[in-house]
């Protein structure tokens, strides 16, 4: 898969951990986040990631904020962007297979029941259903338009 990512300053060892992990899962990952902890403004993080996933190429995108929350409702501005913040295996799972996300967010200050990396790989494995789910997506697309 080809992955864009982008972080925060509150995310820098979170980052470092999936790309390490995705890379050694034969992944290629394109990094447009930080590597150090000097302040960094999340929206602009989040305008980065969407933006270069939008030319294409991308299977998905990951962002990463203190928490997640801030650099989830930027992407989510964004329009075409459906990005979940994920805490867990059943939200990262239901996230592709009922919403169709084409973003996950996590954050660097949380504390996981499961290893980000688990999470993430929840997201991944996972495909998303249609029928139903697929009407309630075209729905957001919808709301997008207005």
């Amino acid at each position: 898969m080809r992955i864009v990512i982008a972080n925060d300053h509150g995310a820098v060892a979170l980052k470092r951990n999936l790309v390490a992990w995705l890379k050694s899962e034969g992944h290629e990952v394109v990094n447009l986040g930080v590597d150090v902890e000097d302040r960094v403004d999340y929206p602009d993080m989040a305008v980065a990631a969407c933006s270069e996933f939008k030319k294409g190429g991308y299977d998905f995108g990951i962002l990463l904020c203190g928490t997640g929350i801030g650099i989830s409702i930027a992407a989510n501005k964004i329009p075409g962007i459906r990005c979940a913040l994920v805490h867990d295996l059943f939200t990262a799972s239901m996230a592709r297979e009922h919403n169709d996300a084409n973003f996950i967010a996590m954050g660097g200050r949380v504390e996981y029941s499961n290893q980000p990396t688990e999470i993430l790989a929840a997201f991944m494995d996972a495909k998303f259903q249609g029928g139903r789910h697929a009407e309630r997506v075209g729905k957001i697309a919808e709301l997008e338009k207005e």
